[in-house]
């Protein structure tokens, strides 16, 4: 097994399995609960994305999803789309996501963001989910809205700073860390992981993204996130088995989910 340490206790909390990266996702996903892999959420995008979540969340009962229209994908938000995103959450679904603000690319519009980003913020609020947050280059806007609608959920694939990470714990949510944090120089990564305390931390995959060292820029999957733990482990001075132990408490408390907990 890689690195020789166990999957049993890990949890995926953000994965895209419905990515075409993935025409081997069906035996991919069979093998890793073989393997040991104790839940993963799969996260929609829009629609169509959250629809396919759905499809696999039904199919595997260590699957779970969240639906929702990402920040890139805005202009997909056309007529009712919130009655749309609604009719793809069923009982599988344990969050609004992924959402929030993405200002990298050149072309986008400030003010269709927000006004997405806001109106799902509002539909978790209706539905009484956890929300799962994107922001990229965009952290002064997404935490004024944050601290306007006080959601509970996850900041996911930190990159902000150690000050940020603390208010976004302040707020009551958590901290999703990828395999960035594995990267020599993902010092600003490290340092922001090192300041979220340890029931407000939790892994992910972000796969096909975010492959950690030894495998950064191939294929991410599920299965990898033994060098992510390993990693967090060090920084935070805990073994693997109590970091990867306390994340996965971390799931299911943010998701209000069960999980398969048994070691395999």
């Amino acid at each position: 097994m890689r690195e020789n340490k166990p999957l049993w206790n890990i949890t995926d909390t953000h994965a895209h399995y419905d990515s075409d990266c993935f025409d081997d996702r069906y035996s991919l996903l069979e093998s890793m609960r073989e393997e040991g892999i104790r839940a993963v959420v799969n996260i929609g995008c829009d629609i169509e994305s959250s629809l396919f979540s759905r499809s696999l969340a039904e199919k595997y009962d260590y699957v779970w999803y969240a639906a929702g229209i990402h920040p890139e994908n805005e202009d997909s938000a056309q007529g009712d789309y919130i009655s749309r995103i609604k009719s793809t959450v069923g009982e599988r679904c344990v969050a609004i996501g992924e959402i929030g603000l993405d200002y990298h690319y050149e072309g986008y519009s400030r003010e269709k963001q927000m006004l997405l980003f806001e109106r799902q913020l509002d539909l978790a609020a209706e539905l009484d989910l956890p929300v799962v947050i994107h922001s990229r280059d965009a952290c002064e806007d997404t935490m004024k809205l944050l601290e306007k609608h006080r959601p509970k959920g996850v900041m996911h694939c930190f990159s902000g700073s150690a000050e940020t990470a603390a208010e976004v714990v302040k707020l009551g949510m958590y901290v999703g860390f990828t395999g960035v944090i594995t990267f020599k120089n993902a010092k600003k990564a490290k340092k922001s992981a090192a300041a979220v305390p340890m029931d407000r931390l939790v892994i992910e995959t972000d796969c096909p993204y975010m492959a950690p060292e030894p495998y950064r820029g191939t294929r991410n999957y599920s299965g990898n996130l033994v060098y992510t733990a390993a990693a967090l482990a060090e920084i935070k001075g805990v073994t693997y088995e109590e970091l990867v132990k306390q994340t996965a408490e971390n799931a299911e408390r943010l998701y209000n989910i069960k999980t398969h907990s048994e070691m395999i």
